[in-house]
């Protein structure tokens, strides 16, 4: 039989370079920090790193508005340290993918500088430039994610330009033919530098309509397990012309075609779509657009078992033989144990939210600190640094609270992140949870992540097999996993209280053992959960 390819059911640890680990005692993480830190991430048991962007910029948004796709920004390293990290996270057996932003550059990219002198120069329709209505306003009623129209007045150019996020970020134009060639030059200079892959930031918001025409009010949400975010104008609106247009099939088929050529290396979309699940579905089916793609839909809203059964059943049903991508927790959201338990979400908790999103069909994206079981940081309001968090404050508090310092040290005034005060402060709950106090803990989260991962490493049908939920009571969430004759029973207690799971033919289930949870209660009739606790077991006729 052949082989799987590697990126199938691989755990893949994100790094938030600017919070991971200082070397140089600035306050801010670099490579070399990383590099330092590597044998933590290997010792996990994880196949690969993403990267956050590394890559020369004003860090208005701090990264994904690049200046210079081929130049390391100073404050992370050089293009040597960039080098020297690739070749060691391979000796330590860990494929590297970097975030990769195609859709939009910086204002001050060489680019963007030259499109904004003219429109008759070699760069004027590299970015989406629109002319004012008769009235000097915008020319349509696009809004940015941030605040505000998605236009900003170039008095230079005398013309509006669009951008999605940031007036920092003007939006290219992939309708021009250069633009997408120029883009995947710039992804082939990493490929052949070594990486091993990208994920592809907003990659449904790279085309816009042709004809700026206005988009119209979202009624309802377009996927009925979604809310709408009325904290935000641009969640008002269904966002049929401003973006997740028809021809970015085509990009993504470039994409997929440029990655192709370097064996083993892979794609991973992120999709925040009106329905984020179909689009993501779209974007994966066959063989030439992205290996997986990832959308907010488990990253966002309060954690239920009732919810990760709704997304992954919704996904499953539409995505074919697409692949999908899972994850609790990243750079741009509230912590996974949070949204689940908003106070104090305690430790049993944390082990089986990882060994849950750890058992879901596809790969998994992990987050620095996920292993840690961090909750949520504070930062006060003068802290703040995220662009996204001062206009919407206090309804909504930014991305900093999930993008402070990773605490390495119980001890010392930095948590071992630093020898400087850190760009972002400190948790002192975070500090209690730092990695040497839990490495030497068996029962802390890291430990139970560390042994759950080199448990599921030899589970082929845990990591590759597919997904059939099973009816359960609250809060129970349950499913079976089969691959050929294999089936595997998972059952998951995310509450502080014993459950029972009454399943008709439990008996049947072998309990499995070696995944670090306390043995449930089974009998005939079905088993007992403990509070935060999970089962696995195999079918008795399957003994593997």
């Amino acid at each position: 039989m052949t082989e799987p390819p590697w990126w199938r059911g691989a755990v893949i640890y994100q790094i938030y370079p600017r919070s991971f680990a200082d070397a140089n005692g600035d306050g801010i993480g670099d490579l070399p920090g990383i590099i330092d830190r590597l044998n933590h991430v290997a010792d996990l048991g994880v196949d690969a790193i993403w990267l956050s962007p590394i890559y020369a910029s004003p860090m208005r948004d701090f990264g994904y508005d690049v200046s210079d796709y081929r130049a390391i920004h100073s404050a992370f390293g050089t293009l040597d340290d960039a080098r020297r990290l690739i070749a060691a996270a391979h000796d330590h057996g860990l494929k590297v993918l970097l975030d990769f932003v195609p859709c939009h550059t910086s204002d001050q990219h060489a680019w963007f500088r030259d499109s904004r002198t003219g429109r008759d120069g070699p760069h004027a329709d590299w970015y989406v430039w629109a002319e004012p209505r008769v009235d000097g306003t915008p020319p349509n009623n696009w809004l940015s994610v941030f605040g505000g129209p998605a236009w900003t007045w170039d008095p230079r150019r005398r013309q509006y330009y669009m951008h999605t996020f940031l007036a920092e970020q003007p939006a290219l134009n992939h309708h021009n033919p250069a633009v997408t060639e120029a883009i995947l030059a710039e992804a082939r200079f990493w490929l052949e530098s070594g990486v091993d892959g990208f994920r592809l930031d907003a990659i449904n918001v790279c085309f816009h309509d042709a004809l700026l025409r206005d988009n119209p009010p979202l009624v309802a949400p377009l996927d009925p397990g979604d809310t709408v975010d009325d904290s935000n104008p641009f969640a008002m609106q269904r966002h049929l012309y401003s973006h997740t247009r028809p021809e970015a099939i085509g990009l993504l088929k470039r994409f997929r075609a440029l990655v192709d050529g370097y064996p083993g290396a892979v794609t991973i979309g992120e999709v925040a779509s009106d329905d984020s699940l179909t689009t993501a579905a779209e974007y994966v089916r066959g063989d030439d657009r992205l290996h997986m793609a990832y959308t907010f839909n488990l990253l966002t809203g309060d954690g239920s078992a009732a919810r990760v059964r709704y997304v992954v059943e919704r996904l499953e049903s539409m995505i074919g033989d697409g692949w999908p991508c899972w994850s609790f927790s990243n750079h741009d959201v509230v912590r996974a144990p949070s949204r689940w338990q908003p106070e104090n979400a305690p430790a049993p908790l944390t082990k089986v939210l990882n060994a849950l999103l750890l058992s879901l069909r596809g790969s998994v994206c992990l987050y620095q600190g996920e292993e840690l079981g961090l909750a949520q940081a504070e930062v006060p309001f003068e802290r703040i640094q995220d662009p996204a968090g001062r206009p919407f404050w206090p309804n909504y508090k930014g991305r900093d609270g999930c993008r402070t310092p990773m605490p390495w040290s119980g001890k010392g005034p930095f948590a071992g992140f630093s020898t400087a005060e850190p760009w972002l402060p400190v948790d002192t709950r975070h500090q209690a949870l730092a990695v040497d106090r839990q490495s030497d803990d068996p029962e802390s989260t890291l430990a139970a992540t560390r042994r759950f991962l080199r448990w599921r490493r030899d589970k082929a049908v845990l990591r590759l097999g597919d997904i059939r939920f099973v009816d359960t009571p609250a809060p129970v969430l349950a499913f079976e996993r089969s691959s050929g004759d294999s089936v595997m029973f998972c059952a998951f207690n995310p509450s502080g209280r014993a459950a029972d799971v009454p399943l008709k033919g439990m008996a049947r289930w072998r309990p499995l053992d070696g995944h670090g949870f306390t043995a449930a209660t089974v009998d005939g009739s079905g088993c007992t959960l403990p509070a935060y606790g999970a089962f696995f077991g195999m079918k008795e006729e399957n003994t593997a």
